[in-house]
Formats: structure tokens, sequence, C-alpha cells
């Protein structure tokens, strides 16, 4: 839940971040072409979230083209545009389930993908790894279409978790602000970078810390709650979106 002292979030600050977050993902090289969603929810308007029109790829989003759907899979805001039917299946079944949470991202990211496909999933390998230490479950791949009783597999899996490794498809998160999703994508896929390559370069043999390391660095690296990932570093990512690509908040 939200803490009291934090300012309450407009759908304008909401769109803003969001269209950066596509944005940054497209720098980053996350995108794949004009699939994979990020999604955020919209402020008091339970049950209603934003995502990214579709054929659209991600360095195109603003924040006014950004479009409002809700969690039954239509299309709320009379603009009659075009959505992947793939971001309801994921997405809205996220956004159902777990109300508190405002951020959804699922992407098909090269080196999320890749883990995705390792039997062991993600290693506490790296500090990276150790930030998600025990806060990523798994779902077995069924095919591209997720029907009402996979959806419900998914999201029972998830939990109250951070997020998903899709098997065979790539990861998904969520965050409480699109900051907090995004920075775990972020080092989601920094963690699984750095464990493919050390394995790649000694043949599956790396240094894998034991679980109570790995549950101390977690600990150590959250504190007292009070602070989300992405509070800090956000600013800071968007003044440089700001000098590279201003045009997101548009």
């Amino acid at each position: 839940m939200a803490s009291p002292t934090r300012p309450t979030r407009t759908e304008r600050d909401v769109r803003i971040d969001l269209a950066a977050a596509y944005r940054m993902a497209a720098i980053n090289g996350w995108d794949d072409t004009v699939y994979t969603h990020l999604s955020a929810s919209v402020p008091g308007e339970p049950g209603h979230y934003l995502i990214n029109p579709f054929g659209a790829t991600f360095d195109e989003i603003t924040a006014s083209s950004l479009v409002k759907v809700n969690v039954q899979g239509r299309v709320a805001d009379g603009s009659g545009a075009r959505v992947n039917p793939s971001g309801f299946a994921i997405h809205g079944a996220v956004h159902a389930a777990r109300p508190e949470v405002e951020c959804v991202i699922h992407l098909h990211t090269p080196w999320g993908v890749a883990l995705s496909m390792l039997p062991g999933g993600l290693q506490p390998t790296s500090q990276w790894a150790m930030r998600l230490h025990g806060r990523l479950g798994r779902h077995a791949y069924e095919g591209l279409a997720l029907g009402p009783e996979e959806q419900q597999r998914l999201v029972a899996e998830l939990g109250p978790l951070d997020g998903l490794l899709l098997e065979n498809h790539g990861p998904l998160v969520v965050g409480r602000s699109v900051a907090e999703a995004w920075m775990l994508m972020h080092m989601l896929e920094r963690a699984a970078r750095a464990q493919l390559r050390a394995m790649a370069a000694t043949g599956g043999q790396v240094l894998v810390a034991s679980p109570e390391l790995a549950s101390l660095t977690y600990r150590q690296w959250v504190g007292d709650g009070s602070e989300w990932d992405g509070d800090l570093e956000w600013p800071a990512l968007l003044r440089r979106l700001d000098r590279s690509a201003p045009g997101y908040r548009d």
C-alpha cells in the first residue's frame, strides 16, 4: 500500500511516467516491434488502466496516446483505438487481482527471455539478482493465448510477489509505481545478463550466494521499506529523457 506521506497521483502524472517508461524501454532495446506492454492503473478509476495503442512502436508513445481500458478488455475512453488482446489477457488479469499495484510490465527483453528458458531461473549470482531474491515466481508456457483458466493460474503464481518468469516467454514485473516496476525490470534484465554471460564463460559454473546471504542482501537493500525502488532513480532518468527525447510528455 502507498505511504500516506506520498503525494496523490493524478492521471496526468501516471500518463507521463508510463510514456517515459515506454521510451526508455525502447532506448534499452527492450521492445519487440509493436508487441508487449507496460500498463498502469488510472488513479481514482478502479478497474481501469492505461496501455499502448496496438501498432505503435515504443519510441512513438506519448502521454496522450495511451489508451484507457478496463479489466474486461474494453476501450473505455471513447477513442475507439485498437489495442492488443494479449494486453488484456495478462495485464487485465494482473490489475484485477492486484489493485494495489500501479504498474505491470511484461516484455520480451533479450536477456529476460533467455533466462526464462533456464530450469533454474534467476540465481543469487549478483547484487541485482539478490534484490529480487525470493520475489519472483514462475509460470509454465501454455501457448500464445491466455484463456480464463490460465489467467487464474498466472495470478495465483504471482500472488503477492514482485513478478514472474513466464517460461519460454519472458519476464513480468509489477510495481506500486511506474518507477518501481521499471527499476525492477531494469535490475532483472541486468541480473539475467550477468548470470548468463558468466555461465557462458565458465560452462555453467558460477559463484552462487547462499540463501542466507541472499536474504541478508535483500533485507539490506530494501531497508525499512519506506523508500521504493525508483524513488531516487526516476527523477534522474526523467531528466535524462527530457534531454534526449522530450516529446513523451505530449
